[in-house]
């Protein structure tokens, strides 16, 4: 079972940049976010053209969240359903073949003396509540997608300049410690130790050519999951060529 997360920024502007991806790379299912568009919008005939039901999360303009599979697609939830701020559609949830699969877009935060920077810390509370209130550790979970957070130093291209700065700040980093506490694993980096693999690159200042990167983008798999977890890959080809997204795929491979 392939399962792949991409944020697409803009499903409407990458369409058939992701209708492409999946001829080639045959994912089981795909995790998207930054859709950014309503769900009447979302090109729900053009995946199912290509052998993908979906579940969709939309909102105009921003945000947007959606899961693909080749199978079938069960109990489906969007958002927390915690009593709090759900207006921004930031996580869908639904299962596939026993494995609930979850894609969310963690806020930015803008920086860490704006507002939604503590909107961004909450926001990561919640989510790591929300798996507390409704799943166990030992079951098969799949949580990918963008976190707008680079666990540590390995995952920024120069973690001096970046230090404290928001994506990098102590906070975030324990937020998103504290949600993986929950009984999750890096997939990538429990395959791939080293540091200098990055997921996204700024559009500005040659962030691509010249690999000024962050690693934000994450697979997260409980115990059952990470058992069966045979590779995991960050296609950076992905965001070559023209009009990409600014954030590349990445791949886990279970047996």
């Amino acid at each position: 079972m392939k399962i792949a997360t991409w944020n697409v920024n803009s499903i409407r502007a990458r369409l058939d940049r992701v209708l492409n991806w999946l001829d080639e790379h045959q994912p089981d299912v795909l995790v998207m976010q930054e859709t950014k568009v309503e769900d009447k919008d979302f090109p729900l005939g053009e995946f199912e053209d290509a052998g993908y039901e979906a579940a969709i999360h939309g909102q105009k303009t921003y945000n947007g969240v959606a899961i693909l599979a080749r199978d079938p697609i069960s109990d489906v939830v969007r958002g927390f359903g915690d009593g709090g701020d759900d207006s921004q559609a930031r996580c869908i949830a639904a299962t596939v073949n026993d494995v609930r699969v979850v894609s969310v877009y963690v806020p930015n935060g803008k920086n860490i003396d704006h507002d939604d920077y503590g909107f961004k810390l909450e926001w990561l509370r919640r989510l790591r509540a929300y798996f507390d209130a409704n799943f166990e550790p030992g079951a098969p979970i799949y949580l990918g997608g963008d976190f707008n957070v680079a666990p540590d130093e390995r995952d920024v291209y120069d973690p001096k300049a970046l230090e404290g700065r928001i994506l990098c700040s102590d906070a975030e980093r324990e937020a998103l410690a504290n949600l993986i506490a929950f009984g999750f694993e890096d997939a990538f980096r429990a395959l791939n130790p080293d540091g200098g693999y990055y997921s996204w690159w700024d559009y500005r200042m040659l962030g691509f050519p010249k690999n000024r990167g962050l690693r934000i983008d994450m697979a997260y798999l409980t115990a059952p999951l990470m058992e069966r977890c045979r590779e995991s890959s960050i296609d950076r080809n992905a965001r070559k060529g023209k009009g990409p997204s600014d954030h590349a795929p990445v791949l886990v491979t279970l047996s």
